[in-house]
């Protein structure tokens, strides 16, 4: 049930991004549903991978470099999914930071232990 929560909660801090940035477009609910499933694997599989192979520079950015991670990752999966565009690499870095804000702000709020 936790996760079924969730992912809703994801899908609906997918939905909010068209309203706070112009630069990212969804175009359905069914869209966030399938964006948010995705990113939800590439944050479980991809991510570590990408974060042990940058170590050295993450170290030498003090961790900022984690920012970039985070940016190609939704990048990459808006050029992967239908429904789901985002204008360009910058665009990809603040709304994957602003995706991580609502969707912890939602969670926080809505999910008690």
């Amino acid at each position: 049930m936790r996760l079924l929560a969730i992912w809703l909660i994801n899908a609906l801090a997918l939905l909010a991004l068209p309203y706070l940035m112009q630069s990212v477009h969804i175009s359905s609910f069914g869209t966030a549903m399938l964006v948010a499933v995705v990113l939800g694997f590439v944050n479980t599989i991809i991510r570590p991978i990408l974060l042990l192979l940058t170590l050295p520079v993450t170290v030498l950015t003090m961790g900022l470099f984690i920012f970039v991670i985070n940016g190609l990752m939704f990048w990459a999966v808006a050029n992967l999914i239908d429904g789901f565009h985002v204008a360009g690499f910058w665009s990809a870095v603040g709304g994957a930071l602003l995706y991580s804000v609502i969707s912890w702000t939602l969670s926080t709020l809505l999910l008690k232990k």
